[in-house]
């Protein structure tokens, strides 16, 4: 149960990486409330998960989520360049945490 919440985590820091570009772009109390509930909630679930799995893999596991998701959306919905470099990496950092899991 701590790796779907702490996977609930990670997307919620996506939804709050998304909502400070929202932010730059169009400065409205909406994209700050989103903003700050949706890292609130990510912080939260984080907090939860690393009652059950320790703190160094929670931590890696949460970021990674929030990295590759937020690359990936950048490319998906903000016009953020697509290469074959970019997408290697990502899915390096997808490998490595799905390697934490697993020796976890």
């Amino acid at each position: 149960m701590a790796w779907i919440i702490l996977i609930i985590g990670g997307c919620f820091e996506v939804v709050g990486v998304a909502s400070i570009n929202r932010w730059v772009n169009k400065k409205n109390i909406k994209h700050m409330v989103e903003l700050v509930v949706a890292f609130a909630l990510s912080f939260a679930l984080l907090s939860y998960a690393m009652n059950t799995i320790p703190m160094g893999t929670a931590y890696a596991v949460w970021t990674s989520i929030g990295t590759a998701g937020s690359a990936i959306g950048g490319m998906f919905f903000f016009g953020d360049a697509k290469s074959v470099r970019r997408i290697l990496f990502i899915t390096l950092i997808i490998a490595a945490t799905v390697g934490l899991k697993l020796i976890s």
